[in-house]
């Protein structure tokens, strides 16, 4: 078995295809439409047919109440792993993210945290290497 897709709530779905092709670096892999509802993916681009992020509408009131209390609490809908967490750091600021949490060491990792503009907080991790 392994994770082939994983959603993520979003209040736009152009917007968030907009922050996650073009400032963090994703890949439109899937989009198409049955009458309102949308299907949309992104992938990493050096793993096409690896793991897909579902760009979810937050059109339903549960999710959309989940959504707004995590980001409210601070915690990151999503994490993703990097090799280099001051380049890409770096890179997102020059592609227009906004940080909430630049790149801070804590135990076994340095991780941190940006806005996705779409109602989600995203932590980056690069794990310590011993």
């Amino acid at each position: 078995m392994k994770i082939k897709l994983t959603s993520i709530y979003v209040d736009d779905q152009e917007k968030a295809l907009g922050f996650y092709t073009d400032v963090l670096g994703f890949t439109k892999k899937a989009d198409f439409t049955n009458g309102p509802f949308r299907w949309l993916t992104v992938t990493t681009p050096d793993d096409p047919d690896g793991t897909e992020l579902q760009l979810a509408l937050n059109d339903n009131p549960a999710a959309k109440t989940y959504q707004q209390a995590i980001f409210k609490q601070g915690q990151p809908a999503l994490m993703l792993f990097t090799d280099d967490i001051k380049a890409d750091h770096e890179r997102i600021k020059a592609n227009g993210g906004n940080f909430a949490m630049a790149p801070t060491a804590v135990t076994g990792a340095t991780i941190a945290q940006l806005n996705d503009t779409c109602g989600n907080l995203i932590q980056l991790s690069q794990l310590a290497r011993w």
